[in-house]
């Protein structure tokens, strides 16, 4: 942590963070105690869905020092509800946070012992300050619930972290109070982690590029290479070459020599800056051509790109655990845990140049050139979201940001080998392939959690070697969904009984789709992976009274199994496949392949109704040809793929 930065344990084994030497005022120009039950009830839950050992992060206190006081700038109303929240817990609280000429907060604040005791004839009624008084209220009667454990939630608080982040010396703080309330903006775990590692580097100009390259990177809208704005596009030339698509330097030095010295001393985004009057943010609209503006939507945010950075960063340097066993980072992405992570990679890791704890300078270097690097790669080989002019149904999109006269514009990624033939002929399949592929796999894992698929892909571009060979880059991503196929599904159903009706995956049926959509292209032409969250059966599990017979031993096998939008009537469930069929006409044809080919194998035959032949043929018919075809795409009889290989 830097000096302006502290991490501050809300208990720890000798005291909380009210019991101690330092006093907390509210200025005047902050509002008076605000939160409702709604915040308060949502700030304890979050403290009990902790689970682990590790710590957790629950926000910023941005403090003013003024002599030996810290005036809160922001942050004020998470503060005023933890005070109020020990006092519930039955700690023992210092009067060490005040208001500044609020004379009724004060006196509640003074007399919470009180409150509690339901002891108000030592009490002046007319002095409480009615918003406190409610929240004290709130917090007492959520944690008297009978069924709430005290003890649990003390322990848990233990492993909850603020951290307080103090103003440059001299900021107009009224200036920034307003700018932070009116725009939104608040300092996050990014930030924070920002500021570590810019303290690493003890050159001004090194901490400047560093900036630089931070705050073109954290805005996820658009290319990277947009947010780097200098007179004649100087800086862009440099980094990215002249027409603004070539991968950037590898090498620190080169990297801060592509920016010039006004350029440095213009680093953006600082708190200087954004109390600022002119402080604005630009726009990353592009053009197809000279009529389509378009905008692009990151599938990420970018505390999760940080940590995917960071996972890249390991594999490149291949930095271990120090104990030569423990994992370096978690498998998961948690960017509740940002900062964490950081910390767990520098103080335990070590690559063949010796300790990151040892050499933090070439540490933050590194990141800052990995992130850029990573970055880059990201915009061009990873979907995004594309909306074209005012359209607000956006489209999986591969594209790469290109310049011609001066003037940005956005064409298909190429994918090609070097010294490929026919590359432009070729690369209209290769890019259709690419964002089909991609989506099933987008759509399949919704959380940004458990978004691997992203990191292995990173891992795989970042390998300069393989950007000679993009042509190969789809086999690549098949493989993700090839092992998830195999791990989550094929691992897990024995004997051939593929019955764990809606519990299967989504994975699995994307991938199918996907198979299905690849080959036949032209009849499929149409089809386009959306967030399908919802299994259902086609043979329903429970048939509508009285309607037609269940179907015990059968029903949750996979031949019987769809995936469909959540929004669609809840109905579907219980109806027939033939009134399915016939009620949701409109969705089917537009809705999962493997649906479609449900759909249309529903038909009345050999005497037996449809449902009835559905039953008893066509439902295994159809399951056997489309375990088939995911058996033969991931090899299951012969495995041996690995996803990190």
């Amino acid at each position: 942590m830097t000096k302006t930065v502290k991490e501050l344990r809300i208990i720890s084994t000798k005291n909380n963070i009210f019991d101690t030497a330092v006093e907390y005022v509210i200025p005047l120009y902050q509002r008076a105690f605000a939160w409702e039950e709604k915040q308060l009830i949502q700030l304890i839950e979050d403290i009990n869905d902790i689970s682990g050992e590790t710590k957790y992060y629950i926000g910023a206190l941005i403090v003013s020092k003024q002599d030996d006081k810290y005036e809160v700038v922001d942050g004020q109303q998470r503060l005023t509800s933890l005070y109020l929240l020990l006092h519930c817990l039955g700690l023992d609280v210092k009067n060490s946070l005040t208001f500044a000429c609020r004379e009724r907060s004060n006196y509640t604040l003074k007399n919470i012992k009180e409150l509690l005791q339901g002891d108000r004839s030592s009490l002046d009624m007319e002095r409480i300050e009615p918003s406190i008084q409610r929240g004290l209220s709130i917090i007492s009667k959520e944690l008297s619930k009978e069924d709430y454990d005290k003890k649990e939630l003390l322990k848990k608080l233990k492993k909850v972290v603020i951290y307080r982040i103090e103003v440059p010396e001299n900021t107009d703080l009224n200036r920034y109070f307003e700018i932070m309330n009116t725009r939104g903006e608040q300092l996050e775990q990014h930030d924070i982690l920002k500021a570590t590692l810019m303290n690493y580097l003890p050159d001004r100009e090194d901490k400047a590029a560093f900036a630089q390259i931070w705050d073109a990177c954290s805005d996820m809208t658009g290319y990277v290479q947009r947010h780097f704005v200098s007179k004649n596009n100087i800086v862009r030339t440099r980094l990215f070459g002249g027409k603004w698509n070539q991968m950037p330097p590898s090498e620190w030095n080169q990297l801060r020599a592509a920016f010039n010295n006004d350029y440095l001393n213009d680093a953006a985004h600082k708190i200087a800056d954004i109390i600022g009057v002119d402080f604005e943010t630009t726009s990353d609209d592009g053009y197809i051509n000279d009529d389509i503006r378009v905008r692009f939507e990151s599938v990420i945010e970018f505390p999760f790109f940080l940590l995917h950075t960071l996972k890249v960063l390991i594999e490149l340097k291949e930095i271990k655990h120090l104990d030569g066993t423990s994992s370096i980072i978690a498998e998961l992405l948690d960017d509740k845990k940002l900062v964490e992570s950081f910390d767990r990679v520098i103080e335990n890791g070590y690559c063949d140049t010796g300790r990151i704890q040892d050499r933090k300078e070439q540490f933050a270097k590194d990141f800052a050139i990995c992130l850029l690097r990573t970055r880059f790669l990201f915009d061009k080989y990873i979907i995004k979201r594309e909306y074209a002019n005012d359209n607000s149904d956006g489209e999986w999109s591969l594209k790469s940001l290109d310049v011609s006269n001066n003037k940005p514009y956005y064409k298909n990624t190429m994918f090609s080998n070097k010294r490929e033939r026919n590359q432009e002929i070729k690369n209209t399949k290769r890019v259709k392939d690419n964002l089909m592929i991609q989506s099933a796999l987008r759509v399949s894992y919704t959380s940004p959690k458990g978004m691997r698929w992203i990191t292995i892909l990173l891992f795989w571009l970042s390998r300069e070697k393989n950007l000679d060979r993009m042509a190969d880059y789809h086999n690549e991503i098949e493989k993700i969904a090839q092992n998830a196929t195999v791990e989550v599904f094929f691992s897990k159903c024995k004997n051939e009984c593929y019955n764990m009706g809606v519990n299967t995956p989504h994975i699995v049926f994307n991938y199918l789709d996907y198979l299905l959509w690849k080959s036949d292209t032209a009849k499929y032409a149409d089809f386009v992976f959306e967030f399908r969250n919802s299994v259902e059966h086609w043979y329903p599990q429970n048939p509508s009274e009285g309607t037609f017979e269940s179907w015990k031993d059968g029903v949750d096998q996979f031949g019987n199994l769809c995936i469909i939008q959540r929004n669609v009537n809840s109905k579907f469930s219980n109806m027939s496949p033939e009134a399915k069929k016939s009620t949701f006409r409109d969705m089917i044809s537009k809705g999962s392949i493997k649906l479609r080919i449900m759909s249309d194998m529903t038909k009345q035959k050999d005497e037996n109704t449809a449902s009835l032949y559905w039953k008893k043929k066509a439902c295994q018919e159809h399951e056997e040809k489309m375990i088939g075809m995911l058996r033969n795409a991931c090899c299951f009889d012969e495995l041996a793929i690995k996803t990190d290989e």
